[in-house]
Formats: C-alpha cells, sequence, structure tokens
C-alpha cells in the first residue's frame, strides 16, 4: 500500500492569513483574508500612489518584461486570480477594473473580497483627499470582515418621521411631502400642514431657480396670444 508523500508547511502564516516574509506591497496584493491595508506614507497623496500599485492587475513577465495581463479572466481576481462570482445586489460589489485602477480600459476579470475592501479603502481615500482640498472633514473607511457581512448589511425599518431638514431637502429634489390626513382636523392642525406645504413648495422653487429655469410673464404671453387670434 503507497502512502502519498505531504511535504510539511515550512513557510507559516500569521494572524491575518499573510505570508509574514512577504513585504508589506507583495502581502497586500497576495490572496487571502479581508484587511485593512495599513499605508507605508503619512502624506494621503503619496498614500493614494501606493494604494494604486497594489491595484494594478497582474502581470506576465518574460525575461522580466511585462506583456500581458496575468488574470484578465472573468470571474477572477485580476490582481491575484481568486475565483469570485458577485451577486448583483451585493452592496460591496466593486466596479469594474480598469487596467490603470483610476484611468483606462475595462478589464474581464473583477476583484476579490480583499481588494474589493481594498478599492473601497482607495476611492475612500479620494474622497478624503477632495474634502481637505475644499477644507471640508472626511472620516476614513477602515474595511473590516464585520462590513462585508451581509447580514450587517440589511436596510433600516421604514422611515415614519422626517425632520425639518429632511422635508426641505426631499422637496427640492420634487418629492412632495404631506402629512397624514386625519378624519378630525382642527384649525391648529389645518395650520401645520399649510405651513409645511408652502416650506415645502419654496423649497422646490429655490430648487429650480437654482438650476436656471426662466420664469416668464404670464399676463403677457396670454396678450399676445390674443392679439395674434
Amino acid at each position: 500500500m503507497s502512502m502519498q508523500y505531504q511535504p510539511s508547511n515550512l513557510i507559516e502564516m500569521n494572524a491575518n492569513g499573510t505570508n509574514p516574509f512577504l513585504n508589506r506591497m507583495d502581502s497586500a496584493r497576495a490572496a487571502g483574508a479581508i484587511m485593512a491595508y495599513e499605508f507605508k506614507n503619512i502624506k494621503p497623496k503619496k498614500q493614494l500612489k501606493e494604494i494604486i500599485q497594489i491595484l494594478k492587475p497582474e502581470m506576465k513577465t518574460f525575461l522580466k518584461f511585462p506583456y500581458k495581463f496575468k488574470y484578465n479572466i472573468k470571474d477572477r481576481c485580476v490582481v491575484c486570480g481568486t475565483h469570485k462570482i458577485w451577486d448583483g445586489n451585493d452592496a460591496m460589489r466593486p466596479p469594474l477594473p480598469l487596467h490603470k485602477v483610476r484611468k483606462g480600459y475595462p478589464m474581464r476579470g473583477t476583484y476579490c473580497e480583499k481588494h474589493a475592501a481594498i478599492h473601497r479603502q482607495y476611492e475612500m481615500l479620494e474622497q478624503q483627499i477632495l474634502a481637505e482640498e475644499h477644507g471640508l472633514s472626511f472620516s476614513a473607511y477602515i474595511p473590516s470582515a464585520k462590513s462585508l457581512n451581509p447580514v450587517n448589511l440589511v436596510s433600516s425599518a421604514p422611515l415614519t418621521t422626517l425632520k425639518q431638514g429632511d422635508i426641505q431637502s426631499l422637496s427640492a429634489l420634487g418629492w412632495t411631502i404631506k402629512p397624514p390626513q386625519m378624519s378630525e382636523i382642527s384649525k391648529e392642525e389645518e395650520l401645520f400642514r399649510l405651513l409645511i406645504e408652502s416650506e415645502a413648495n419654496s423649497s422646490r422653487m429655490k430648487a429650480l431657480l437654482t438650476e436656471g429655469v426662466v420664469v416668464t410673464d404670464v399676463d403677457a404671453d396670454a396678450t399676445t396670444e390674443t392679439e395674434e387670434s
């Protein structure tokens, strides 16, 4: 009876499933569990260049010269080659990878869960840089297995109350917000309803004027049509 020889694993993995003998860049590009990438640089723009190098598609090389994408195949991660089929309704489904990450033509492959989380970290870093350029505050995204768990992505219960700011923002977008109709309405409740509708109409008119809608004189148009007839 022959027994199959299984060599011992001399290269052990650390707690987060990465090879401790790999450098920072190779460890982030290798297949593994979801992780938050820790930047080497401190400045955000240098961090952006660093994370773009991680998300670049893996290349085939001949005599150290790259000549072709290695994992440009459907349902394969373009970085590490992990097979991944994303559900269309998955909230963490990444966009189509570009061959230069920020620009270029779309690849046939995708990102695995690990590199999809790093890509989300890259998107948040871009938003952070944009916010800092305009003097705004922005909280950075830190990917974790808990944030990618479908159980934690269930939407909350329907809203039953709206604040005044919510009513104004929704009305400015064209929504019609009305309070619930009661069987018996007092004068105070009717006044409250009219105030809400008036505020909503005012917000919508301001939004239309901001978008550049030209207001014409209705009486002048009616007089012109009468003279022509």
